[in-house]
Formats: structure tokens, C-alpha cells, sequence
């Protein structure tokens, strides 16, 4: 896992103050972002996707695939020990969250009906990532 880019947080203020509105909606407030409106939806340069809210690595664009139209980005792996599973009884449904396992954040939820070799589908928010580019590294 990279290093975080920043001390956590360890107030709601100081979240607040470092993540936009509609981070803090998403990562703090387990929200989600609008289908197809993210960013990362048809990315599909090489490089690693950490998290927005603490730098952590989550996940490799070797993992990513299209999901043929859920509308968010889609991987089949997470990066070794970067997430967390919990479970989401929330809007009348049984889901299974994924969290950053180093700062908490909400990042999505994840799917038994991913590809080969995993057969899983983390169904992640745009806004919840940032992209580090390998060709910048």
C-alpha cells in the first residue's frame, strides 16, 4: 500500500476542511455520486487508483473492466489489505460496503457478479478515488 499523502484527520471538522462537499458527502456520509457522472467511469489509462480522502492504495487499472453500463467504475480486485468490507442494511437492501481500510472512507459497494479471476464487482465512486498516473510516476 503507497504512504498517505496526509496526517488523518482526526476531527469531522478537519475532514470538512480538507475534502470538497461532495467528498465528504460520499467518503464521511457513505453517499453516492450520480451514475455515469464521475470522472473514472470510461477511464481506462494505466496507472493506480488511491483514495481521495488519505492517499492510500486501493486499486491497479489492471483490474479495472467495464461493467456494460452500472454507470460507476468498476475493478475486480482491490489492492492487498486497502479495503474493508462491512455490511450495508441501508435503503431497505443488503449490500456489502467497501471502506478504505486506512482512513475509513466510504467508497462503494462490492458485487458478486465481476469477471474472472475474482467474480467480484467493486462498484466504486469516482469521487472517492484519485488517479496516479504510470506514466507520471
Amino acid at each position: 500500500m503507497s504512504e498517505q499523502t496526509h496526517d488523518l484527520p482526526e476531527t469531522d471538522e478537519e475532514w470538512r476542511d480538507l475534502l470538497t462537499d461532495e467528498e465528504y458527502r460520499v467518503l464521511r456520509e457513505q453517499g453516492t455520486e450520480a451514475k455515469f457522472t464521475g470522472e473514472f467511469v470510461g477511464k481506462d489509462d494505466e496507472g493506480t487508483y488511491v483514495c481521495a480522502g488519505c492517499g492510500a492504495e486501493l486499486f491497479d487499472s489492471e483490474t479495472k473492466f467495464d461493467s456494460e453500463g452500472s454507470g460507476w467504475p468498476s475493478f475486480y480486485d482491490a489492492a492487498e489489505g486497502s479495503v474493508e468490507l462491512r455490511r450495508d442494511t441501508s435503503h431497505g437492501m443488503v449490500r456489502t460496503e467497501v471502506v478504505c481500510a486506512a482512513c475509513g472512507g466510504h467508497l462503494g459497494h462490492v458485487f458478486e457478479d465481476g469477471p474472472d479471476p475474482t467474480g467480484q464487482r467493486f462498484c466504486i465512486n469516482s469521487v472517492a478515488l484519485d488517479f496516479e498516473d504510470a506514466d507520471e510516476a
